[in-house]
């Protein structure tokens, strides 16, 4: 893929133009992230503080007790947004849902143990251990590739 850019100052607002010659899966992706608009901040809740969530610390997203829950690398977080509204807000590339009520980091998984039947157990770099339903082993099969 090439990359153009030019500055002129007859411009007030950014055009963007795509020249190809057929719809691709790269270009679907690329306009998808070049016409978002849903922000992408996350924001939780600690001790009556609200911090900024960088998406890079966050080792998973999950729901106990009718709350959410981000588990980062500073500690635990409550957020008031539901996880298919995080969902759009993370990055599709590094987080995958493997269950109703669980988002992991892809970029945290230590391994994924395959051996169970119908399911995958899946063990994050901080030592948690979560398992994929089987509603997501099919989805999760395809993100790894398998």
């Amino acid at each position: 893929m090439q990359l153009e850019i030019k500055i002129d100052a007859a411009f007030k607002e950014p055009k963007i133009i795509i020249l190809t010659d057929k719809m691709t899966d790269e270009l679907n992706t690329l306009v998808g992230k070049i016409s978002e608009k849903s922000p992408r901040i996350l924001s939780g809740f600690r001790n009556d503080t609200l911090e900024i969530l960088e998406q890079s610390d966050i080792i998973r997203l999950y729901t106990a007790a009718g709350k959410v829950y981000a588990q980062a690398e500073n500690g635990e977080y409550t957020l008031r947004l539901r996880l298919y509204e995080l969902e759009q807000r993370l990055d599709k590339d590094k987080f995958v849902r493997i269950s109703n009520s669980e988002i992991v980091n892809l970029k945290k998984v230590k391994n994924f143990d395959l051996s169970f039947a119908g399911t995958i157990c899946v063990t994050l770099s901080d030592g948690t251990t979560t398992y994929v339903s089987r509603r997501y082993v099919k989805k999760i099969k395809q993100v790894l590739g398998i």
